[in-house]
């Protein structure tokens, strides 16, 4: 699978996946129901591929105004502290206020979320590939 299809599949896949773990991780550290959690949890989802789309598209556009070209480690760092630290000053509020927490056990259940989603970023991807096979980038000549 490839192109256009395989990023909607695997869109699809990782945030419905995402929206089910998620959501049990919101019932285990919080007293929300399961309806409750999962509602949170699919805002939260819609959120972080909202705030991907607009922060990527931001990021580019500097990106493409900086006289060294490329994307060396400092520059992927210089991403996902960006991305991540957006994301979190956006969801925390949001989390202490769906859940009824305070602003630091809304930051704990955060930092918990991007843990968890350091692990599952990496194992999903190792297993969508295994899968639906390698993107033609990735392929051997």
């Amino acid at each position: 699978m490839q192109g256009v299809w395989r990023r909607v599949v695997y869109v699809g896949l990782y945030e419905a996946i995402a929206i089910v773990l998620a959501g049990a991780g919101f019932m285990l550290m919080s007293d929300a129901g399961a309806l409750h959690a999962g509602g949170l949890s699919a805002l939260c989802s819609a959120v972080a591929v909202a705030w991907n789309v607009v922060f990527n598209h931001a990021f580019e556009r500097w990106e493409s105004r900086q006289a060294v070209r490329g994307r060396s480690v400092r520059r992927r760092v210089a991403h996902a502290i960006g991305f991540e630290g957006g994301l979190a000053a956006i969801l925390v509020p949001v989390i202490a206020w769906w859940l009824d927490v305070s602003l630091w056990q809304s930051l704990a259940m955060d930092l918990s979320l991007l843990l968890f989603f350091l692990v599952y970023t990496f194992v999903f991807n190792w297993a969508f590939d295994r899968v639906f096979g390698l993107p033609r980038s990735a392929q051997p000549a």
